[in-house]
């Protein structure tokens, strides 16, 4: 028998692994029905993936605001950093998923949090309007931040 605690990736069974990347692709696909009966029947709701990436990270990242919302009230991690230092909030920023922002603000996903952060991606981009859902203070943008060529001519 495998302990799942201190298991390998190269010990679990074969429909172990198989089970792991259907609800991965669940999350990417928004995919509601099988990933939260299977996280209301145990699995982890804060599991990562080879790359860090959560379940609430790859549903944010693909758009899927309400299974987001979803995974948030289950008490999915808003703060999980994948293993590049990403955070999942500045993932939404970049993929313009504004709705997911705003349930990952709501659920207090710290904007400042991963390289870049919420608040630089949405400087980087252009997007005024989710700067203060962010909470944008003075400070938050250094001179190590690119402006958009948009943002010199206002």
């Amino acid at each position: 028998m495998v302990n799942s605690a201190t298991a390998t990736v190269s010990e679990l069974p074969a429909e172990t692994i198989d089970f792991a990347h259907r609800v991965f692709q669940a999350a990417r696909a928004g995919n509601s029905e099988l990933l939260l009966a299977a996280i209301d029947a145990g699995l982890p709701v804060n599991l990562t993936n080879d790359k860090g990436n959560t379940l609430l990270m790859l549903a944010a990242y693909a758009g899927h605001t309400e299974l987001t919302r979803e995974l948030l009230k289950r008490d999915a991690d808003p703060n999980r950093l994948n293993d590049l230092g990403q955070s999942m909030i500045a993932g939404a920023v970049f993929k313009a998923h504004d709705d997911v922002v705003r349930a990952l603000a709501e659920k207090g996903a710290d904007p400042r949090l991963g390289a870049p952060n919420a608040i630089q991606a949405a400087h980087m981009f252009g997007r005024k309007e989710l700067m203060e859902i962010l909470g944008t203070r003075e400070g938050d943008i250094d001179a190590e931040v690119p402006t958009p060529p948009s943002a010199l001519h206002s």
